[in-house]
């Protein structure tokens, strides 16, 4: 998203718009039915996994997550730049590398990778948007994953040709996959924003329908409570 005051005075701008058009918040983002990847891990000893998603302003992101069955924690942050430049003010000039992205800790007993990957590509962001996503342009909301094994990225990679190849969507896909690269927490005012700040325009407008299509299409996966950086810690 853009700096605060501007992206308060534009979100005000398009709430105002979809009043006087009639329109809902749910009207204003929506979710697509994709196929679940043929390609998946199925339920693994391992506890633990970890991925790291970008897909335009990490709020949306983490708050979609935190609402997903299986996460146990969902920390907003940076990815694919230098630490010198994992701050909000260096990332939003859109020249430091660096995505905003969300580190999911989960458990692949309770969900898998894929299940991740579906809600990722239907419900979390638009993958077909090139280095943007809505209202919020940049190389910083690019659509990204960030994988943290070889395993991971086969299986993304896997994903994004079966979608294309189903013409899944109305344009390709082109969320990259960045391997290899550090994710930074950011700044403490961004974490859980979307659960304490559930009013503010910016929320209504593209990221609480995000959450309400979670639940409609995914509801075996959501849940009502969501994990809180403020209980798992960063």
């Amino acid at each position: 998203m853009p700096r605060l005051p501007f992206l308060i005075a534009g979100a005000l701008v398009l709430a105002a718009a979809a009043l006087h058009f009639g329109l809902t918040p749910s009207a204003a983002e929506s979710a697509r039915v994709i196929p679940p990847p043929t390609q998946d891990d199925s339920a693994a000893p391992e506890t633990s996994a970890t991925i790291v998603l970008a897909g335009g302003c990490f709020w949306g992101v983490q708050g979609v997550y935190q609402h997903v069955q299986g996460v146990t924690s969902a920390v907003s942050g940076y990815a694919g730049g230098a630490k010198e430049t994992a701050s909000y003010d260096k990332v939003t000039s859109g020249r430091t590398g660096h995505a905003e992205a969300v580190r999911i800790v989960y458990d692949p007993r309770k969900v898998t990778l894929g299940q991740l990957l579906q809600i990722y590509f239907s419900a979390a962001h638009d993958p077909t948007q090139l280095n943007r996503q809505g209202p919020d342009v940049g190389t910083q909301y690019r659509s990204t994953i960030f994988p943290t094994t070889e395993r991971q990225a086969t299986l993304a990679k896997a994903y994004i040709l079966q979608l294309d190849q189903a013409k899944a969507f109305p344009a390709k896909i082109v969320t990259t996959i960045e391997p290899a690269q550090t994710f930074y927490p950011a700044e403490a005012y961004h974490q859980d924003y979307m659960t304490l700040h559930p009013r503010q325009p910016y929320i209504v407008m593209h990221d609480l329908p995000k959450v309400e299509s979670l639940k409609r299409l995914f509801p075996t996966s959501w849940r009502a409570d969501p994990v809180l950086v403020s209980k798992t810690g960063m």
